[in-house]
C-alpha cells in the first residue's frame, strides 16, 4: 500500500453494472479505484500490471472463474490480498475461496457498509 495511506482496489465482475456500482462505493469511501476486469483471464494480466492492494473479484465468471484467477494471483503474490464475491447460498464457493487464499469474501447484494468493512480489514 501506499505510505498516503491510499488503497489501489482492482474490481472484478462479469457484469459491467456491479463493476460500476462497486467502484462508486470504493471511490466515495475514499479509496482508489485503479482499474477492472472483466473475468478471471483479464484478472490475471491487468493484477500484473497493476499490482493492486486489493482486488474484489465475483466467483461466478465466463472464460475463468474468481477462485481460478485467485489461484493464479496467488502464485504470483503470494501476499496477494483479494475479496471474493459470490450471491447467497453458495457457501462451498466461499469455503472454496478461502482455502484458495481468498482474504475475506462479500455476499450479493452488496452493503456499502460491508465493503468498505472488508477493505478496510484487509488492507490493514
Amino acid at each position: 500500500m501506499l505510505m498516503n495511506g491510499t488503497v489501489k482496489i482492482m474490481v472484478v465482475d462479469d457484469t459491467a453494472f456491479m463493476r460500476i456500482m462497486l467502484k462508486n462505493f470504493l471511490t466515495e469511501s475514499g479509496f482508489e479505484f485503479i482499474t477492472e476486469a472483466s473475468n478471471g483471464v483479464e484478472a490475471i494480466r491487468l493484477f500484473k500490471q497493476y499490482r493492486p492492494d486489493i482486488v474484489i473479484m465475483d466467483i461466478t465468471m465466463p472464460d475463468m472463474n474468481g477462485i481460478d484467477a485467485l489461484k493464479e494471483i496467488k502464485i504470483m503474490d503470494p501476499q496477494a490480498k483479494v475479496i471474493m464475491c459470490s450471491a447467497m447460498g453458495q457457501q462451498e464457493l466461499i469455503v472454496e475461496s478461502i482455502m484458495a487464499g481468498a482474504s475475506d469474501f462479500i455476499v450479493k447484494p452488496f452493503q456499502k457498509e460491508r465493503i468498505v468493512e472488508a477493505v478496510l480489514k484487509v488492507a490493514q
